[in-house]
C-alpha cells in the first residue's frame, strides 16, 4: 500500500527551459562562491602582509651601543640652584622632578640616546 507522498517522492523529469534556468543558477552561484573564496584569501593575505611589515620599535635603553670598559657619560644641565627631588628611567628617557630655586617645581624629560633634553614641564598649582 503506498502512502499519501508516494507521487512527491518519485522524481519527475523537468520541463527543459526549467532544467537551463537551474544549470545557470548553479554556475552563477559556484562562481560567486569562487569569488568569495578570492576576495576572503585576498584579505587574509593583507593582514598576514602587514602583521610582518609592522615598524621595529626604537631601541631600548639597555641596548643603547656603549664603549667597552667604559660606562656611557654625558652632563644633564639643570638651572642654577635646581635640587633634584626624583628622577625616573623609561626607555631611553630620563625624568627628573627638580625643585628650583624660587621654590617652584619642573620636570625635565631627556633623552639619553639623543643626548639632548626634550622636554620641560613647570607644575603649577591652581
Amino acid at each position: 500500500m503506498a502512502g499519501p507522498y508516494a507521487d512527491e517522492e518519485e522524481e519527475k523529469p523537468l520541463d527543459p527551459n526549467i532544467e537551463k534556468v537551474r544549470r545557470k543558477l548553479i554556475r552563477f552561484m559556484g562562481i560567486n562562491l569562487g569569488l568569495l573564496f578570492i576576495a576572503v584569501m585576498v584579505v587574509v593575505a593583507a593582514l598576514v602582509y602587514k602583521s610582518r611589515s609592522a615598524v621595529a620599535p626604537k631601541q631600548p635603553a639597555s641596548e643603547l651601543p656603549v664603549p667597552s670598559g667604559a660606562p656611557l657619560a654625558g652632563d644633564i644641565v639643570l638651572p642654577v640652584g635646581a635640587r633634584v627631588v626624583s628622577q625616573s628611567l623609561s626607555g631611553n628617557r630620563v625624568s627628573i622632578d627638580a625643585e628650583l630655586a624660587d621654590g617652584s617645581r619642573t620636570i625635565f624629560v631627556y633623552d639619553i640616546a639623543e643626548n639632548r633634553m626634550i622636554g620641560q614641564f613647570a607644575i603649577r598649582n591652581r
